[in-house]
C-alpha cells in the first residue's frame, strides 16, 4: 500500500524548533507562520509536489520576513520629497515629541481647568495658540483636514447651498473630492464660473437666501497657468455670506518670519494669516504638511463660527487625541516664539545647497563608485506642485537599480531611481543619519557598480 506523502510533512512543533532564533517576534506570530507554512506544504504535496522539512522552515521564515516588513518602522527618507505622503509627511521635532510623551503620556489637564477646578475643553490649548499665531479669534484642532472641511460644511451649511468656483472643485490624494465632501456634509453644491476663470460677478449672480457660504479651495496639488483668474478673498468677503477657505497645506504666514530668507519656491502658496486678514470667516488646513506638526485638521477664524463648529455632534467623532494636541501645542508655541525654523521640515527646507553638498561629499567618500550630484527636491504632500527645490545628494550608477533600491529598503532607506542610477537626496536626510546612509549604500552597492 502506498504511503501517504503528507505523513512526511513536519509537525508544527518541529518547525517551531527550527525557528527558535526568530525571537524578535511574539511567539503567537511565529506559531501562526509555522502553521501557515505546514498548511501550504500540505496543499503542494496534494498537488504532487515534493516538500521537505527545510522547505517548510524556509517558507515560514519568508512569512515572518514579510510580517517584519509590514510593521510600522522608522525609515530614512532619501527621496528629496519633504512631505512624502507615503512616508508620513512632516517629521516631528524633538520638542513636539517630548511634549507628546511628557504631557500626552500621562494624566493632563486635557479637559480640566486647573484655575477653577472644573471641567474644561480640549479646544482651549493648541487651537487657541494657533489662532493667536494667525491673528484669528479662535481655533479648533480635529483629526485631519478632510474632517475639518466636512465639519465646517455640516455645521454652517447643511441643507443649504455652498458656492464654489468650477476651477476649485479639486481632487487630492486618497480620492478626496470637494464635490463629494460637500454632498456628504448635507449641502447643495452651486458651481460658478469656468475651470480657468471665475470672477466675483459669478459668485454675486449665485447669491440668494439659501446660500450659506462661499467656499474657496486652494488647488494645492496642481497648478493652472495661462489665461486664468480666480476671485480674491477680500472681494468675496464684501458679498455678505461667510467666506471659508480650505488652505490645505497649512503655510501659516506667507512672509515666513521664522526663516532668515523666504524661499523663492514658496511663491504663490497662500498664508493662513493673510487669508484671515483678507476677510475669510474660517480657514481650514493640515497640521502635518507645511505647518510641520502631527496629522491634524485645523479650523481658525471668527469665534462665533468656531464655537458652533466645536459644538456639532461630528466634532466629537473627529476630535484629536491628547498626544496630537500636546505635540500641536508645542508646534504652535514654536511659531509664537519665532523658533519655527527649528521645526524639521523648515530646517530641511532652509539648509543651503552648499551645506548639503559638503555632507554628500562625506557620504560619497565612504562608498566606492558614489559621486556627488546636484538634485531637485520637492515639497510633496500635495503642496507646491511643479516647483523644485535646489538640492544635492549622492548617486551610484548601476545596471541593477531595482535590486539596489530593494536592498536599501531592506535597511530602512528609501531612495529614488534616476537616469540609470540610485540617487539619495540629502535635503530630506537628517544629518544624524548620514553615517547610516553611507553604511547602507556601501552594503547595497552591486559588485559591478
Amino acid at each position: 500500500m502506498a504511503v501517504d506523502p503528507r505523513r512526511s510533512l513536519p509537525a508544527v512543533e518541529r518547525v517551531l524548533q527550527a525557528l527558535h532564533r526568530e525571537s524578535d517576534l511574539p511567539p503567537a506570530l511565529v506559531t501562526e507562520a509555522a502553521r501557515a507554512a505546514v498548511d501550504e506544504a500540505r496543499r503542494l504535496v496534494e498537488l504532487g509536489a515534493t516538500v521537505n522539512t527545510e522547505d517548510v522552515v524556509t517558507s515560514a521564515r519568508r512569512l515572518l520576513d514579510a510580517r517584519r516588513t509590514a510593521q510600522l518602522r522608522s525609515v530614512v527618507n532619501a527621496t528629496g520629497v519633504l512631505l512624502h505622503t507615503n512616508l508620513g509627511r512632516a517629521p516631528i521635532g524633538r520638542d513636539a515629541l517630548h511634549a507628546a510623551t511628557e504631557i500626552g503620556g500621562g494624566y493632563s489637564n486635557l479637559e480640566y481647568r486647573l484655575d477653577v477646578g472644573a471641567r474644561g475643553s480640549r479646544h482651549d490649548h493648541a487651537g487657541s495658540l494657533l489662532a493667536h499665531a494667525v491673528g484669528s479669534e479662535a481655533g479648533l484642532v480635529v483629526n485631519n483636514n478632510a474632517a475639518a472641511v466636512l465639519l465646517v460644511l455640516a455645521t454652517l451649511a447643511r441643507n443649504r447651498e455652498v458656492v464654489v468656483s468650477r476651477g476649485e472643485l479639486v481632487e487630492i490624494g486618497g480620492g478626496f473630492r470637494v464635490p463629494e465632501i460637500i454632498r456628504e456634509s448635507g449641502c447643495r453644491l452651486v458651481e460658478v464660473g469656468t475651470t480657468n476663470r471665475t470672477r466675483v460677478a459669478d459668485y454675486e449672480r449665485a447669491l440668494g437666501d439659501d446660500v450659506a457660504l462661499l467656499l474657496k479651495v486652494h488647488a494645492s496639488n496642481y497648478r493652472m497657468v495661462g489665461f486664468t483668474e480666480q476671485a480674491a478673498i477680500e472681494d468675496l468677503a464684501r458679498l455678505g455670506p461667510p467666506v471659508v477657505l480650505d488652505a490645505g497645506s497649512g503655510l501659516l504666514d506667507e512672509t515666513t518670519p521664522w526663516l532668515e530668507h523666504r524661499p523663492a519656491w514658496l511663491s504663490g502658496e497662500p498664508g493662513v494669516k493673510q487669508a484671515i486678514a483678507s476677510g475669510a470667516a474660517l480657514v481650514t488646513f493640515s497640521g502635518d504638511k507645511l505647518l510641520g506638526g502631527p496629522q491634524a485638521g485645523i479650523v481658525v477664524g471668527r469665534r462665533e463660527l468656531v464655537e458652533r463648529v466645536a459644538r456639532h455632534p461630528l466634532a466629537r467623532a473627529f476630535r484629536a487625541d491628547k498626544l496630537t494636541l500636546a505635540a500641536m501645542q508645542s508646534v504652535a508655541l514654536s511659531y509664537l516664539a519665532g523658533d519655527a525654523g527649528a521645526i524639521p521640515v523648515w530646517r530641511m527646507a532652509a539648509t543651503p545647497v552648499d551645506a548639503l553638498r559638503t555632507r554628500a561629499e562625506q557620504v560619497a567618500r565612504a562608498v566606492p563608485g558614489a559621486k556627488v550630484v546636484d538634485t531637485d527636491a520637492a515639497a510633496g504632500g500635495g503642496s507646491l506642485p511643479g516647483l523644485v527645490i535646489p538640492s544635492a545628494g549622492v548617486a551610484i550608477e548601476t545596471a541593477r537599480v531595482d535590486e539596489m533600491l530593494r536592498s536599501l529598503r531592506d535597511q530602512g532607506i528609501v531612495a529614488r531611481a534616476q537616469a540609470g542610477a540610485v540617487v539619495c537626496d540629502l535635503r530630506t536626510v537628517d544629518r544624524e543619519d548620514d553615517e547610516r546612509l553611507a553604511r547602507a549604500l556601501h552594503d547595497a552597492r552591486p559588485e559591478e557598480a
